[in-house]
């Protein structure tokens, strides 16, 4: 087994922040370039709702269920060389994507685009907190918070101008050139990692994978149908499974989830914030997508470009927000982030046929802010608490989290638009059906408003589990308490007075 010195001392951690911000940036554009493009996709496709949202959801879900053992893949094969091969996988599955004849082909693709993005997002956090001591991690961490939200940037705008001027396939093209730069990048700089003794849990991810996707797919045929007694059954079903799940879990000697991880007050308190957070928000710029394109009859160039704003905002601020969070301790930058974020969907909640158009820009101004002083903060307490030889289990649970979350997130706006208002007049807009106005225009908004509100429900259970990791005692400072982000055996420092 190589030392950690010895993995440190070739690799420059600079090159390895680029290498993981790069790869951060590349899965964000694809997130969010997509959302641009899903009315045109499921037009050109003639693909309804049902179908046409697994485009979204299939990635998400594969990448929930395999980040944990891909980041303990990373761990027994060296993080190096699995975050290239997702580098590998993921531009051909991007590739593929492009490629697509049909909506069911794309989705099958986007499953090989989960592949490679789930060994990239289950080892790039792991990276970051094997090369970066604890004191820097923040920064480090606020860096790939920058590139996700350049990436975000980059997608909603790409995805605006490709989807509108050249056509909805190269917005899975762009990234093939991005793929060969990091794959080259990764081959040089990213050197031998320690191998950790582990095995694969392969039971407990096929009882994961079955609880997810039965009460995903039960939740997407409900919201695409009513309710019935096969997607009633199927989401029993998944929920059923979660205690033998549980069961095996506790006996497995390396565990898919390992549910000892959570005794940590830090750790847990900061992957519910994570998984709450998600589930709150990482919908939100679809909603605002429908109803930009849907309501208002923008077009992806025009709706892109009021949604810049946040994410060029979030960008810049991130790294300061991470150093601030080396400083001063994580939790009150992530509370407060999260924050921000239910001040600005109660903001959108309050949105209208008439509202000016600028006040979204001005609206993403808000959640960027907020967005940018969580991410760096939260990362920074879940990999604080982190085992050093439990680096990629921790990073791939962190990821199945948040997009165990987001998938959720989009389940949820479903169901409660479909629910508040008659099905037709929400699937008219989410499918793109084009503008609409009217009393058809009045009943999706009706929808919207109640989303936001319940979203905003749950980002305030995000943001009371980020409070919880506030300090009990005054008897350190808090950026070198351990539940404000210290790593385990360093030195507390003296006594703070304030």
């Amino acid at each position: 087994m190589e030392s950690h010195a010895t993995s440190t001392s070739t690799s420059s951690p600079r090159w390895i922040l680029f290498i993981v911000v790069l790869g951060t940036l590349m899965a964000s554009v694809d997130t969010t370039i997509v959302l641009l493009a899903f009315p045109t996709i499921a037009g050109d496709l003639h693909a309804g709702l049902a179908t046409v949202i697994w485009v979204i959801l299939i990635y998400l879900l594969l990448t929930s269920v395999l980040t944990t053992q891909f980041g303990r893949i990373g761990d027994l094969i060296g993080r190096n060389r699995a975050y290239n091969l997702g580098f590998v996988v993921f531009t051909a599955g991007s590739a593929l994507c492009g490629l697509s004849p049909t909506a069911n082909d794309l989705v099958a693709f986007r499953a090989v685009q989960a592949v490679g993005g789930a060994f990239m997002l289950a080892t790039g956090t792991a990276l970051i907190s094997e090369h970066f001591p604890p004191a820097a991690r923040g920064r480090a961490f606020g860096f790939t918070s920058m590139g996700w939200s350049v990436g975000a940037t980059l997608g909603i705008a790409l995805g605006g101008i490709l989807t509108t001027f050249v056509g909805w396939r190269y917005i899975f093209f762009i990234n093939i050139p991005i793929g060969i730069v990091a794959v080259a990048l990764g081959l040089r700089y990213l050197t031998p990692s320690p191998r950790i003794r582990a095995r694969l849990d392969v039971v407990g991810m096929v009882l994961l994978a079955g609880v997810m996707s039965l009460i995903t797919y039960g939740a997407v045929d409900f919201a695409s149908y009513g309710a019935d007694g096969w997607n009633v059954s199927l989401m029993i079903l998944g929920a059923v499974l979660v205690a033998p799940f549980v069961l095996w879990e506790r006996r497995s000697e390396f565990p898919t989830l390992n549910l000892a991880l959570f005794r940590s007050r830090l750790l847990s308190t900061s992957l519910a914030a994570a998984f709450f957070q998600s589930l709150g928000y990482l919908s939100v710029v679809f909603l605002l997508i429908m109803y930009l394109q849907g309501i208002r009859g923008l077009s992806p160039l025009y709706a892109s470009l009021l949604l810049i704003p946040g994410y060029v905002l979030s960008s810049g601020l991130s790294p300061f927000a991470g150093r601030w969070a080396d400083r001063w301790g994580v939790w009150r930058f992530a509370t407060g982030g999260i924050g921000l974020m239910i001040v600005g969907v109660l903001l959108y909640a309050r949105l209208t046929p008439g509202t000016p158009l600028y006040w979204v820009a001005v609206i993403t101004l808000i959640t960027g802010i907020g967005a940018a002083l969580f991410w760096p903060s939260n990362n920074k307490a879940v990999m604080a608490d982190a085992p050093r030889d439990q680096y990629g289990a921790v990073s791939g649970l962190l990821r199945t989290l948040t997009n165990s979350g987001t998938i959720l997130s989009y389940v949820l706006v479903i169901t409660v638009a479909s629910a508040v208002v008659p099905r037709y007049v929400a699937f008219e807009v989410f499918v793109g059906s084009g503008g609409l106005i009217g009393h058809v225009s009045t009943l999706f908004l009706d929808a919207l408003r109640v989303t936001f509100y319940v979203m905003a429900v749950v980002l305030l259970v995000a943001a009371v589990f980020s409070a919880l990791r506030r300090p009990r005692s005054v008897g350190t400072t808090p950026r070198t308490d351990l539940r404000a982000g210290r790593e385990p055996g360093t030195v507390p420092a003296p006594l703070d007075p304030k």
